[in-house]
């Protein structure tokens, strides 16, 4: 798909009624800390400047997503993206992953993704005052050097030297705290006993989506997704089409688990963390106006 097709379609807001999802009005710092750089780590993803200049490298917006992502771990076999991505149905993110690096190198890619992404969020944030510099800085004193152990995208993106632009370092930070929170919280699911569709189906009700929402937008046919609907009902975590109380229990301890191995980044934070939380909020609303990121709350707390 083009980027424009896709954000006909993700761009479509069911919370544009101010609804907060649950889990957002009660989040710990952790996971504030993950709500609040979410538009700015998934800048690349969604900004049409670093769209276009992907298409110009013959990517479409999934293709440039897949490759994007992956390159982070080098030019890993389609199984190594699949295991590390986690939650998408295999065929679909190892065939697109892999069409697309066939269409462009890696350092081509990364080249691109970085100019382009850089200078898209510099016009975002335009006007927004002195105090990026220093915050970007904090992110990045935050965000290297955390544990590696079993978190593979955020370990290769920590391995790539970051440049002295304020911007770019703020944005690639947020990015190396967002995939050591997925890479923990895979490994939190994983370790809870669930398969790619479980997590993506526990999410998603546990956020606020209809049930199949979320998950099919990660290219799971019906018939899986119901097969898994059925196996967690008969497990006493879905009443209907709804998290049971058992179920809400059982989603809640794995976002604790995932806080608790948030524990390092958390405590590099420091004082006035309410501060950064603010900056961070107050520029990732900038991109949500700017187009740069879904308006959907869902989306956001989805990842």
């Amino acid at each position: 798909m083009q980027y424009d097709e896709v954000i006909a379609v993700y761009f479509a807001d069911p919370t544009a009624d101010g609804t907060v999802p649950e889990p957002t009005r009660r989040a710990s710092v952790a996971r504030r800390l993950r709500d609040a750089i979410e538009p700015i780590a998934m800048h690349p993803v969604w900004s049409r400047t670093t769209n276009e200049a992907q298409a110009a490298l013959g990517l479409d917006f999934f293709s440039g997503y897949a490759w994007g992502r992956a390159a982070a771990l080098g030019e890993p076999a389609p199984a190594i993206v699949v295991s590390s991505f986690a939650v998408f149905e295999p065929g679909l993110i190892g065939g697109v992953y892999d069409a697309g690096r066939k269409i462009c190198g890696r350092d081509q890619l990364l080249a691109t993704r970085f100019s382009a992404t850089t200078a898209s969020l510099t016009a975002v944030l335009d006007g927004t005052g002195g105090d990026l510099p220093a915050v970007a800085a904090r992110l990045r004193e935050a965000a290297l050097g955390l544990d590696q152990a079993g978190r593979p995208l955020y370990a290769g993106l920590a391995a790539i030297p970051l440049s002295d632009d304020p911007v770019e370092v703020l944005w690639r930070s947020a990015e190396m705290i967002r995939e050591h929170r997925g890479d923990s919280h895979i490994a939190a699911c994983v370790a809870a006993g669930l398969d790619p569709i479980a997590m993506s189906i526990l999410t998603e009700l546990w956020v606020g989506y209809p049930l199949g929402e979320y998950s099919g937008s990660r290219g799971w046919a019906p018939e899986a997704l119901a097969a898994c609907a059925d196996r967690l009902r008969a497990q006493g975590l879905l009443d209907g089409e709804q998290l049971s109380a058992e179920g809400l229990a059982f989603r809640e301890r794995i976002e604790d688990a995932t806080d608790t191995a948030q524990a390092q980044l958390v405590a590099r934070l420091g004082d006035d963390v309410e501060g950064l939380l603010a900056h961070l909020n107050q520029w990732s609303a900038r991109c949500v106006e700017a187009g740069a990121f879904p308006p959907n709350a869902y989306k956001r707390a989805a990842g």
